[in-house]
Parts: C-alpha cells; sequence; structure tokens
C-alpha cells in the first residue's frame, strides 16, 4: 500500500503544481495518472504547441511547461502511480481514503485531490471488428517503454505529433523497421516533426504510406499483419509484429462519475472557497471542475490548486496553526 498526505489524482499541470504548493506546507504527494508519463494532454496530445498564457512565459511549448513543472516539484519527491487508472475510492473507518488502480496498486491518504483535466484519457480506437482480439497482443495506443519495440517490425498510424515523434525516435536504433501510414498527404503535427518523417521516408530509414488507412489486421493470437485500404481502392498486406494506432485520446470522466461526487454536465461542483466537491476530504483542481464562472485555463488551475492545498493542510492537521510565508522571503525548501 501506497500511503501519502494528498493523493492527487491527475499528472497533468495542475497536479504537477500541487506537488510544489503542497511541499511548502510540509505535505507529501503522490500522484496517479492513467497515462504512461507526467504531462497530461500537454505530453501525450500536442507536446509542441505553443502556450501564450501562462505568467513569466510570453511563449511555451507544452512538454517544455511540463519539465519546468517536474523540476519544480522535484525538491518535494512527489511518488508517481502511472499507467494505471484511478478506479475505485473508498472511505475507511480512520476517515481516510483507500484509492484502488486499474491494476491493483492500493493507494491511502486523508485527502484526494482530483485534477484530472478532461478526465480519463482513452485511446481513439480504428473502427476494424476484431481489433480489441490483438490489443495488447501486437496493438498499442501508448508507447509506455520504446526499448519493448527493439528489433521489431513496427506500423503506426496517425497525422499528429503524437504519431510522428514515434517514427522519428523508433526509427533512430529502436525498431527493426518502421512505417507510417496516415489517410492523407499532409500531417497535423509540427512542421519540423514533418519535415524528419519526410527525410527518412526520403533516405529510406522508414516507409511512408499516405492516402491510406489500416481496414484490418491477422494473426494467430498475435498480431502478424495488418491491411492497409488506399484511397485508389487497391490494397496492401503488411507483416509487422506491432501496429500503434495513435489518434489521439478521448476524455471520459470513467470511473470517477459511480464516486458519489454532484457531477454537472461530466464535471465536477466544487466549492470556490477551496475547491471541495460534497465529498469531505476529496477537492477538485482544474478543468475537471465546475463553478459559476469558471475558465477551463492552466493558470486558473494553478490557482485552485494553492488555496486548496490551505484547506488539505488544516484537514490533516486541524490542530496546527499555519501562517503563510513568502517564498521570496523563506526560499524554497525540499524534504
Amino acid at each position: 500500500m501506497i500511503e501519502t498526505d494528498i493523493l492527487i489524482i491527475g499528472a497533468g499541470p495542475c497536479g504537477l503544481f500541487t506537488v510544489f504548493e503542497a511541499g511548502l506546507l510540509k505535505l507529501r504527494c503522490h500522484l496517479v495518472d492513467a497515462l504512461p508519463q507526467p504531462g497530461g494532454q500537454l505530453t501525450e496530445i500536442y507536446p509542441k504547441k505553443p502556450i501564450y498564457d501562462i505568467p513569466g512565459f510570453p511563449e511555451v511549448l507544452a512538454g517544455d511547461l511540463i519539465e519546468h513543472l517536474m523540476k519544480q516539484a522535484e525538491p518535494f519527491k512527489p511518488g508517481f502511480t502511472l499507467g494505471e487508472r484511478a478506479e475505485k475510492l473508498e472511505k475507511t473507518e480512520d476517515g481516510k481514503f483507500l484509492l484502488t488502480t486499474s491494476r491493483g496498486t492500493v493507494h491511502k491518504a486523508p485527502v484526494v485531490a482530483i485534477a484530472g483535466g478532461l478526465g480519463c484519457f482513452e485511446p481513439r480506437k480504428p473502427p476494424i471488428a476484431n481489433i480489441s482480439d490483438f490489443e495488447d497482443k501486437g496493438i498499442e495506443y501508448i508507447v509506455r517503454d520504446p526499448n519493448f519495440y527493439k528489433g521489431k517490425r513496427v506500423v503506426i498510424s496517425g497525422g499528429g505529433d503524437s504519431a510522428l515523434d514515434w517514427t522519428n525516435y523508433l526509427a533512430n536504433g529502436v525498431a527493426a523497421e518502421v512505417s507510417l501510414v496516415h489517410r492523407s498527404k499532409s500531417f497535423r503535427g509540427h512542421p519540423d516533426s514533418v519535415q524528419k518523417v519526410l527525410d527518412m521516408a526520403a533516405a529510406g530509414k522508414i516507409k511512408l504510406y499516405t492516402d491510406a488507412e489500416v481496414t484490418g489486421v491477422g494473426g494467430n493470437g498475435v498480431l502478424k499483419d495488418i491491411t492497409l485500404q488506399h484511397t485508389d481502392a487497391s490494397t496492401t498486406n503488411i507483416a509487422t509484429d506491432h501496429w500503434l494506432p495513435l489518434f489521439g485520446l478521448s476524455p471520459k470522466l470513467g470511473p470517477l462519475a459511480e464516486w458519489g461526487l454532484n457531477i454537472d454536465k461530466n464535471s465536477i461542483e466544487v466549492n470556490t472557497f477551496d475547491y471541495s466537491t460534497n465529498v469531505d476530504g476529496v477537492y477538485a483542481i482544474g478543468d475537471i471542475n465546475t463553478y459559476p464562472g469558471k475558465l477551463k485555463l492552466i493558470l486558473c488551475g494553478f490557482h485552485e490548486a494553492t488555496l486548496m492545498v490551505q484547506s488539505a493542510f488544516k484537514r490533516i492537521y486541524p490542530d496546527k496553526n499555519y501562517v503563510l510565508k513568502y517564498t521570496t522571503v523563506n526560499g524554497v525548501t525540499g524534504f
């Protein structure tokens, strides 16, 4: 069992900033996220997208912002349970919470902070009838460990940053063979990533199939091949060990909807005094919450996290008085 002071569901920007604010109060945090790395949608969907409304940064790439937040949180030694979805939340006799993930990992904390952004992200799956037969048997929707594909034949589908970045990465000394399939000749990703893919295709380092999409998968227990349908109605069969359909993620509340929280249009209702929910000890910050005048901005989530940890401190240490100390005077002291 993993025990901590504040259990944070969601390792996106608001969850990561909570670690810093909680650390200033000497509260320890552990983060749970269904994605395989911290950063939420900033890392998974648009790491190279510029953001313009973060104070102190006239412009910052989404991926770089996460790197800064991780560095800011580092002195407070947060724990992470990644690649596991928060499933079951129950209250114990001592007033604390037990959270069990999709892989059975159990966490215990007196305070739970839901910072799940738009909810739990689920992969957008292609409409292929037997695709579930090969999930985790050659078909993966998220790259959890690049070395898993060492020396393997890999086909990637998609035209966004995730598909382009993983094509570039796996083709550089990781996979034995990489093919990229996209239904158009134009890509949605960062121009630099697009150019790298085109250069690699021209150099014969990858196989590039445009104006095509995967319409069939086959194998005996594990994936052996895929079928491409081209816009001219012709088909191509490709032998492969792995197929990565990287079409982005779709946000859903998932199991959070069953936790007895007040929900309004897929958002969690909170009290703006401290961003507490109707369940005592459970808070919600960032895009996943709702209240009159709510703005779905990262900087608003930072503000919500700051007020939330003050309330969490009083809940954890009801007999202690906390006096606000400015970091400009006292600096930042980690654990």
